[in-house]
């Protein structure tokens, strides 16, 4: 029986150790249109296994990669319409890399029909990159700057040009950038679990969780305002601390339960940091900051608490069993080891 729950909660842990902290592979895109012209860029960071990356033959042992089959999926997978006619994708190169971080960026010119008022975009760029991706896009124009989350299930927007107006449905999208960020933060959640392995009563899960959730909500608006910023190295060491630390705790006295909950409030105060991560590469502008921000919080949450909802029921039901508190060790133990794993890998490697 032991050895039957152990091994259902390490299979609940391998999906969260195939996917990165930032949900997958996140692209950058800036576009701006200056009347009827659309410029396009796309920053690449990572490149997803996919097809896309075979045709640049990424990865592949001796041979360097060739990144102009970027441009050319630009070109067949971005589509831009003004008054409902198409844009045509005209010059297209690949960008210099301007050496602060190792990425790919490649820009597409679309020109339109004539002036702009109102764009619509369709990005299919996932047929060919895959649904690891998702796109943080800036609409830049002489009307002001939007903002809208790209994903495989939400690849169409539309923008007004020719005047400014608030952008709640750009805004809206981040919610579901939330929940991804959450649910494929595997840090983040075994966090979570290590938090909850102990916990004794829906009190306490209610205080911890609280916590956390107050916590990280005050550091992520913090962060992504520009008011408070730390080394995204440091944040990020400071979280795989922080799973290794809780997870320890586990395997001592009791006592530690009674603070548990100002433990979760501690580290909250960094996972917040390492939320904002994506929310500050986008660059938001100030006057929409404000929804985005809110929503992407809101999808946190709501990714958070849907791990719990799937987690807890388990962790109750164990609790009444004889061999609980072998199972919660060992767990714990793996925890912190994957913990520690990641701290000397993050300090290696920052």
């Amino acid at each position: 029986m032991l050895r039957r729950a152990l091994r259902g909660l390490l299979l609940l842990l391998l999906p969260l150790l195939a996917s990165a902290h930032q949900g997958g592979t996140t692209g950058y895109a800036q576009i701006e249109v200056d009347r009827s012209m659309v410029r396009y860029t796309l920053t690449l960071s990572q490149i997803p296994s996919s097809p896309l990356a075979n045709a640049m033959h990424f990865g592949e042992p001796g041979v360097v990669p060739d990144y102009q089959p970027l441009v050319t999926a630009i070109s067949e997978h971005l589509h831009f319409k003004s008054a409902g006619r198409d844009c045509a994708a005209g010059p297209g190169r690949l960008l210099p890399n301007n050496g602060a971080s190792v990425s790919v960026s490649a820009s597409v010119d679309f020109v339109c029909p004539g002036p702009i008022a109102t764009l619509a975009v369709r990005d299919d760029l996932f047929d060919v990159t895959g649904t690891d991706l998702h796109t943080l896009a800036k609409v830049s124009s002489p009307a002001g700057t939007q903002q809208f989350a790209f994903a495989t299930e939400t690849r169409a927007a539309e923008f007004r040009i020719m005047e400014a107006q608030a952008s709640s449905a750009g805004a809206a999208s981040f919610l579901t950038l939330g929940i991804e960020h959450i649910l494929t933060g595997y840090d983040h959640l075994l966090f979570l679990l290590a938090l909850l392995l102990r916990a004794e009563g829906w009190v306490q899960v209610l205080k911890v969780i609280t916590a956390f959730t107050l916590a990280h909500s005050v550091t992520l608006a913090l962060a992504v305002l520009g008011l408070v910023t730390l080394p995204g190295a440091l944040v990020e060491a400071t979280i795989a601390a922080s799973i290794a630390y809780v997870a320890a705790e586990n395997l001592l006295a009791k006592t530690a339960l009674s603070r548990r909950w100002m433990v979760s409030f501690t580290f909250g105060l960094v996972h917040g940091f390492g939320f904002s991560s994506v929310l500050r590469e986008i660059g938001l502008p100030k006057e929409n900051l404000a929804l985005a921000l809110f929503n992407f919080n809101l999808g946190v949450e709501l990714g958070q608490a849907a791990a719990v909802a799937v987690v807890l029921p388990m962790l109750t039901w164990a609790a009444k069993r004889a061999w609980h508190e072998r199972a919660m060790r060992a767990v714990s133990a793996v925890v912190c080891a994957i913990g520690v794993g990641l701290f000397v890998s993050r300090i290696a490697f920052s």
